[in-house]
């Protein structure tokens, strides 16, 4: 969205100011870390060094309140750049009540810095049940300027707040974004609902699902008015609908079991926590976007209108965790309340910042009880047999995916099948491996890892070698950058014994996977088929630098001590 771009332009201004000084963690880094030992004196200087560590090592009260005594001692041109750290600290360690008390409102500060304070006190003043307040800053000249597409996306809840009809219905115009476009549509569909205009609000959310509704939001939201209307057979049928281009999506699929049901209906959102989700929709895009900083501060202006957000947190905790704060990520992730699904999202996600660091056993322990939390959950499942697969436990892994799969009849989910397939080879068990390959391509004949994976593994065994020839040229059309699958192509014409062709194809694997130690082994048998012996012993030393595995190292140091020739028919990885 445009809007959200023109703050990101401005986000080095706004943000790095609290986020960055030299090459330190981010300020959102956790708040149970100790900020380095540092003794400030009584200068502004001294004040500023003291806020800064507090602010690196995540704490943010801290880190205002030293910003804070820096301002009130410098009183000269500095005071204004402290004062905007201190606000930054606030809201970006979610303290928004005070972020917005501090907010920059003068008209020498610079403007972006004063449409960030702006938005953040018209948010606070919505939260603190002062609507009129938080339209008028809205719409003010500050934040609520034409090209501002989060103001426009709050101001009618504001608006729908301070019961005016009129201000809260008036659909805001955002030209040239869709995305935000259609979270205003949607919005509006909302509002009309919580007006009591049951049939402008149905025929809003139609429209939205006519026009494409991604992810079926708008279905979603259509179903749950219908259900809250006593119309739950209409509700099932949207669901279903909407399960047509996402049939695995857990949130259509327990709504419409909801509805077939005739269960409890989702109750109505407060104002609060619709204009919550009116920040986080951005906040997504500007994630994908790469600009992390201003989606956190979003979300935490989210999270100021309801603490309940569960999609809010797992996203703060993605954030957190790309920053390095692996504590602040899990206290995020610990959020979400249990029978939701971003409850179980959170959950592995929480798991896998134990396996990252280390921890295997606490890792398994939160999939496993994710798991067993809800068993009939695919995300649930998947995450605790990727975990007992990373520690080799296939048989284990084998085991929780089965009854999934099996669940789901002939036409099981292709990416199940494929990691059953996994789990099967690492355990030897290649008849196995190769049926559920067979079953999942028959899913997903295009999908570049099946036909990577299958077409491999025929290679490596020597078998089928035109057909598997075929499907691995086919994923690496479909998936040009892909080094792995490159690398099966190079393979596939080195088992043909067609060493040049082998050598090109290796070489660029090797450019696009530098570090990925069978594939350096593959180009270095490559090079001493075409007889380039030199680059062959070259690229098998490389090898033993990038971690191999133990059969890989006692392969190349086979190869390095008498050569390729010599040790054929040895059991020798990749050969």
């Amino acid at each position: 969205m445009r809007q959200i771009r023109l703050l990101m332009v401005a986000a080095p201004l706004v943000l790095a100011w609290a986020l960055a000084v030299g090459s330190g963690p981010s300020m959102a880094a956790s708040k149970s870390a100790e900020p380095p030992d540092i003794s400030p004196d009584d200068s502004p200087y001294g004040l500023f060094l003291a806020g800064q560590a507090a602010a690196n090592a995540g704490r943010g009260d801290t880190a205002a309140a030293y910003f804070n005594r820096a301002a009130a001692l410098d009183g000269g041109d500095q005071s204004g750049l402290l004062e905007t750290r201190t606000f930054t600290a606030l809201l970006l360690s979610g303290d928004i009540t005070r972020a917005a008390a501090v907010a920059p409102t003068k008209s020498t500060d610079e403007p972006m810095m004063t449409r960030l304070g702006a938005l953040t006190q018209a948010v606070e003043a919505l939260a603190a049940h002062a609507p009129k307040r938080a339209y008028l800053l809205l719409t003010g000249a500050q934040v609520g300027a034409a090209n501002n597409g989060i103001a426009q996306l709050l101001a009618p809840w504001a608006a729908a707040d301070s019961g005016d009809y009129r201000a809260a219905t008036v659909q805001p115009v955002i030209d040239g974004e869709p995305v935000a476009q259609f979270y205003a549509k949607l919005d509006q569909g909302k509002i009309f609902e919580r007006f009591r205009h049951y049939d402008e609000a149905e025929n809003t959310f139609r429209a939205l699902i006519s026009s494409g509704d991604p992810g079926g939001i708008a279905s979603l939201n259509l179903g749950q008015l219908l259900e809250r209307r006593g119309r739950y057979a209409d509700a099932a049928a949207i669901y279903a609908q909407a399960l047509v281009h996402s049939p695995r999506d857990s949130s259509l699929n327990a709504a419409r079991a909801r509805a077939l049901a005739q269960g409890s209906a989702p109750a109505l959102p407060t104002v609060r926590q619709s204009a919550a989700e009116a920040l986080v929709g951005p906040a997504t895009v500007l994630i994908i976007q790469k600009q992390e900083e201003v989606a956190l501060a979003y979300l935490r202006l989210a999270l100021r209108l309801d603490p309940g957000n569960n999609e809010a947190w797992v996203l703060v905790g993605d954030i957190l965790s790309d920053m390095g704060d692996q504590s602040g990520a899990r206290d995020a992730y610990m959020m979400p309340k249990p029978g939701s699904h971003e409850y179980l999202v959170a959950r592995g996600k929480l798991a896998w910042s134990y396996q990252a660091q280390g921890d295997k056993d606490a890792a398994i322990r939160i999939a496993k009880a994710a798991h067993e939390h809800a068993p009939a959950d695919q995300e649930a499942a998947t995450t605790y047999a990727d975990l007992l697969r990373a520690d080799e436990k296939y048989d284990d892994s084998v085991k929780v995916l089965g009854p999934l799969i099996d669940s789901q009849g002939e036409h099981a989910d292709w990416q199940l099948l494929y990691m059953r397939a996994v789990d099967l080879q690492e355990n030897g068990n290649w008849p196995d491996a190769e049926r559920d390959l067979t079953r999942a391509m028959a899913e997903a004949p295009d999908e570049p890892e099946l036909l990577n994976f299958l077409g491999y593994s025929w290679i490596d065994r020597g078998k089928k070698l035109p057909e598997a020839l075929a499907m691995v040229k086919k994923a690496v059309s479909l998936n040009p950058q892909s080094g792995a699958t490159i690398d099966s192509l190079g393979w596939a014409y080195y088992r043909m014994g067609d060493y040049k062709n082998a050598v090109e194809q290796l070489e660029g694997a090797v450019v696009l996977e530098a570090g990925d130690p069978e594939i350096n082994d593959h180009l270095g048998d490559a090079y001493w088929r075409a007889g380039r012996r030199i680059e062959a012993q070259f690229q098998w030393r490389r090898v033993l630098t990038l971690e191999p595995t133990e059969k890989l190292r006692a392969s190349v140091e086979a190869k390095l001590k008498s050569g390729l020739d010599a040790v054929t028919g040895a059991n020798i990885a990749g050969s």
